[in-house]
């Protein structure tokens, strides 16, 4: 079974760099290298909280909640770290969410709006 091709990821807002497999998110990548560039909240989608923007490389991107990406958010290369794959090597800013209200995790651990 060939190996996955892995892509170095460059945030360049925050001059760290991380290596992710093509069948990987961005995000968990980074928390597997230990690194700390994107704001990590519930991991699937569902908060906005790893919000970055993608400035150069080729990626493929699961459903995002237009709550957090709209259409013109993702034509102008905003994505969800947890929902993106890397095809080549990229470059991105981090720091890109917004609270539109305070989010919190409830007893069972999904994140909740108040």
């Amino acid at each position: 079974m060939p190996e996955q091709a892995s892509h170095l990821i460059t945030v360049v807002n925050r001059n760290q760099d991380f290596k992710c497999a093509e069948d990987q998110v961005l995000l968990i990548a980074m928390e597997r290298m230990r690194a700390n560039a994107i704001n990590v909240g519930c991991r699937g989608g569902g908060c906005g909280v790893c919000k970055i923007r993608i400035l150069q490389g080729e990626y493929e991107c699961k459903r995002m909640s237009k709550a957090h990406i709209s259409e013109t958010d993702q034509q102008q290369g905003y994505v969800l770290a947890c929902r993106v794959f890397p095809r080549t090597d990229l470059e991105i800013e981090a720091d890109h969410y917004q609270a539109q209200e305070s989010c919190y995790a409830n007893e069972d651990g999904r994140i909740a709006s108040g």
